[in-house]
């Protein structure tokens, strides 16, 4: 179990050793994209929702979606270590990321997968029929990264977009965290894209089990 996890865990840790460890982290924390690219650089993961039956979980609502919709091309924003990748049935696709580490890592996983390239997020993904976004929103503390994102997000797309990401303003003290409605954002700044489906998670959140469980479900929006 992680430092992490564990003090998650309010029944194995007491609310002093909690204060402290999410203070310690606050001060560590500068940015959200400083925290990743230090993450991935130190040897880091994506996360536990990368990997085992979660990971499983996502890669079969999406394989299937994207057999279903006849999806051609997939870009995603916010590729990160690959590992949630090694799952996908994806004709073409192309992963973008904040972190250099994190782009460095997954052309060396793939290297010799023709049908799959990674870029760093400032490179023109172009138009796809498919752009993803999987546990990245609410890691998105600030205000203006959160906002550039949707907008690049929900443009690199002519069909489809599909968010996995909790969808509430829940306060958290992790401070590479932060909870937002943003289908609210989506009604607000791109109308022409409508809520298609909302697939709940298998997994649903327990807090007493974080690394197993998840707060975020999946929202397919369609261009109207």
């Amino acid at each position: 179990m992680t430092l992490r996890a564990w003090a998650r865990r309010s029944g194995l840790a007491g609310p002093l050793i909690r204060r402290a460890y999410f203070a310690l982290a606050a001060l560590k924390f500068r940015n959200s994209a400083d925290y990743w690219e230090r993450r991935y650089d130190g040897g880091g993961t994506s996360g536990a929702g990368s990997v085992n039956h979660l990971a499983r979980f996502k890669a079969d609502f999406l394989n299937r979606f994207v057999a279903n919709h006849e999806i051609r091309s997939v870009v995603e924003f916010g590729c990160g270590d690959g590992t949630q990748l090694t799952l996908a049935e994806y004709p073409n696709y192309l992963g973008l990321d904040t972190a250099p580490s994190a782009v460095a890592l997954c052309r060396k996983r793939f290297a010799g997968d023709p049908t799959k390239q990674f870029e760093l997020v400032d490179h023109d993904p172009g138009r796809r029929d498919l752009a993803l976004s999987l546990d990245v929103v609410y890691h998105l503390v600030e205000d203006e990264v959160f906002d550039t994102y949707m907008h690049h997000l929900f443009s690199a797309s002519d069909r489809f977009v599909i968010l996995y990401s909790s969808n509430s303003a829940e306060s958290t003290p992790e401070p590479h965290i932060r909870h937002r409605v943003f289908t609210d954002w989506i009604e607000a700044n791109r109308p022409e894209w409508k809520l298609y489906s909302v697939m709940p998670n298998a997994y649903q959140l327990n807090p007493r089990d974080p690394d197993n469980t998840s707060f975020a479900d999946f929202y397919v929006y369609s261009r109207s």
